[in-house]
């Protein structure tokens, strides 16, 4: 079966197995996973609202810019429309960036696209969880 025979419940229930992998690689390293799950136009905006492409992100991560610790990622909603996937939910991270140690509190959305017989990250943008709000 591939995915674009799948029911709704599938394709949010594929969604949530490829985000917890996007996290596992980069906390593990993983750079190429990561670029395998990630489409080659990503978008990925920063907490700071410091925008990414694939090959600058993929650059921050390969010198250790980026060095992630811990990231829990709840997620509270998948909305699938045709060949498109929002995920809805938070990152809670503890990361080095910069040489500087940080602990992120964000609300966050993802967007997948289907490519081919699967599906790439196309766009993420967290945003800060106000202290009022934790």
């Amino acid at each position: 079966m591939t995915d674009d025979t799948l029911t709704t419940a599938e394709v949010e229930s594929r969604i949530r197995t490829l985000e917890d992998e996007r996290y596992a690689a980069v906390i593990a390293r993983d750079i190429d996973r990561f670029i395998e799950l990630a489409h080659p136009d990503l978008v990925y905006t920063h907490s700071n609202a410091e925008i990414d492409t694939l090959d600058s992100y993929v650059g921050k991560l390969r010198s250790g810019h980026y060095l992630y610790h811990r990231i829990d990622h709840p997620v509270s909603r998948i909305v699938v429309s045709g060949d498109t996937a929002v995920v809805v939910g938070e990152m809670h991270a503890d990361l080095t960036a910069g040489g500087v140690r940080k602990q992120l509190a964000n609300r966050a959305l993802a967007v997948w696209v289907r490519e081919g017989d699967g599906w790439l990250l196309l766009a993420y943008q967290p945003t800060v969880i106000p202290e009022s709000d934790r």
